[in-house]
């Protein structure tokens, strides 16, 4: 039967946790940022090959939105998140972090924690980026060209005129309203 274990990390523990993770990085700091996704990417086979939890296997998906808000040149991250990302991959690049992989059911605990401290800092730019993927495969749909056939400076300018649209609209309907 299983067992369901709830805690709770103090701001503390968090930072003791972001420290591990600036830490790896510099331990690791000949790796560039190609062989850290690589590595990551590794990882991500590795956990869904074992008997991970189900907490570990979610927070996979979330790994998998870091690395392809990395390596999407139509998004092409910005400079001051990368190196939150690229450490957190350092992290899992790092054979020896702070419980080892190979022990059951814990092993890739560690891993699935600092997968959800990097996400909950990056929650922002995390749903801006899936919102440009769902805008971008809707705008793939409906002008029938292909995602590479596009310059990102056409995506931006579509984008901001939605955007534009979309204030107007609430705008108007505000009035009508008058409100």
């Amino acid at each position: 039967m299983p067992m369901e274990i709830t805690f709770e990390l103090s701001d503390e523990d968090l930072d003791h946790f972001r420290s591990v993770m600036r830490d790896s990085r510099e331990r690791i700091s000949e790796l560039d940022d190609n062989t850290l996704i690589r590595n990551t990417r590794e990882l991500i086979d590795q956990i869904r090959t074992s008997n991970a939890s189900e907490f570990v296997r979610e927070r996979i998906g979330l790994m998998e939105t870091l690395i392809s808000m990395t390596v999407d040149p139509h998004w092409a991250m910005q400079a001051q998140d990368r190196p939150k990302v690229m450490q957190a991959l350092a992290y899992f690049s790092e054979p020896d972090d702070l419980i080892p992989d190979e022990i059951p059911g814990l092993g890739f605990l560690d891993d699935a924690i600092m997968i959800e401290i990097v996400c909950r800092d990056l929650k922002h730019e995390i749903e801006a980026y899936r919102d440009f993927c769902v805008y971008r495969v809707a705008e793939v749909h409906l002008s029938g060209r292909e995602v590479l056939d596009t310059e990102r400076s056409e995506w931006l300018e579509d984008r901001r005129r939605q955007l534009h649209f979309r204030m107007h609209r609430r705008r108007r309907m505000r009035e009508s309203r008058g409100d």
